[in-house]
């Protein structure tokens, strides 16, 4: 069967081949008739716009680029499908690249990208929904972007974000409420700022229940697994170690539950462990780990609809949007043993 052109849908749906490109490229002044009897035959004959003729005749490539740091393997998935939910629909292609927040030559590496790609519009992933530069360099070269979870600046351009802070405050509420008092929190990446917000959501739940923060029950982490078992290995140790941790993420988490088992703990009996994001590991480890369930995909749909909108219309203003998380509590947890709250 021969691959349908412009020109066959154009004559079944009675119309101009200039009114078929205005209904591919979901430009706004089409009837709403006429748009339906084109998406109709475009639908009967399995018309596949080519993407170079699409970026000649509409004088853009349908690209969209994804810009990320490293906050954890399954983090960057759940945005990239997200995204790639939102593009397939509206005939656009995702470039992603990944950024060192740190690295002196990331603003570079991105007006390269979106020189040598033309990418329409941007999407920044934390940490780099942070990075000023990269920021000011987007905004100078007239390329629209989103920023996800944003925690400096939100009010300059588009973002969307979900309650970190809060949703620590109240996993670490649930915690206090089981009897725990030395609960151990471990950190995650000190350039992921969004993560950083769980920090003071534990320390904000202490200080509303009249616990004293005490520094030797922090660690430091990375987001990653092996900081969970090393965090947990600097806790454990401790005089008087922590009846329950706290870990920035799931990785982290699963880290912590490993290092326990080593140590010959029992899990939630003897130490409670608690993570954030509600990756696959906190559902794949036994016992399962309580967490928050982080909308990431959600979000990163909705930042792509405003980025596409954007695209569409020409609109550059304000559009906040927040997702809430919420709270999956799972075997991981347990009242302290008797006598060591």
């Amino acid at each position: 069967m021969s691959k349908a052109i412009i020109d066959d849908v154009a004559a079944r749906a009675g119309v101009s081949i200039k009114t078929v490109s205005r209904v591919v490229n979901r430009e706004p002044n089409v009837r709403q008739r006429t748009r339906e009897r084109v998406e109709a035959a475009i639908a009967e004959l399995n018309y596949r716009p080519r993407l170079s003729a699409r970026s000649l005749a509409a004088n853009r490539s349908f690209m969209l680029g994804l810009i990320y740091g490293k906050p954890g393997a399954h983090y960057v998935l759940d945005i990239q499908e997200g995204v790639l939910e939102m593009c397939r629909p509206h005939g656009y292609e995702l470039v992603i690249h990944p950024g060192e927040f740190r690295d002196g030559d990331l603003a570079d590496e991105i007006s390269e990208l979106i020189l040598d790609r033309r990418i329409d519009g941007v999407l920044l992933s934390p940490p780099i929904s942070d990075h000023m530069e990269a920021i000011a360099l987007l905004k100078d070269a007239g390329i629209p972007l989103v920023r996800i979870a944003p925690t400096v600046d939100k009010a300059a351009h588009p973002f969307v974000e979900t309650n970190d802070l809060d949703a620590s405050f109240d996993l670490t509420e649930v915690l206090i409420g089981l009897g725990h008092r030395r609960i151990g929190f471990i950190t995650g990446h000190p350039d992921h700022r969004a993560v950083g917000l769980r920090f003071e959501g534990y320390r904000k739940a202490l200080r509303a229940n009249g616990i004293a923060f005490q520094g030797e029950l922090v660690a430091v982490g990375d987001n990653l697994f092996h900081a969970g078992e090393e965090g947990a290995r600097q806790l454990l140790k401790l005089a008087s170690p922590p009846t329950a941790i706290f870990a920035a993420n799931d990785e982290m988490a699963g880290g912590v539950i490993k290092t326990a088992l080593v140590h010959g703990l029992r899990i939630p009996e003897q130490l409670s462990v608690v993570g954030f994001d509600d990756a696959p590991i906190s559902r794949q480890v036994w016992p399962s780990i309580s967490t928050i369930q982080q909308p990431i995909r959600d979000m990163a749909k909705t930042a792509t609809s405003i980025l596409l909108e954007q695209l569409r219309a020409g609109e550059s203003e304000q559009h906040p949007s927040m997702h809430p998380a919420r709270l999956v509590l799972r075997e991981s947890i347990a009242p302290p043993p008797s006598g060591k709250a």
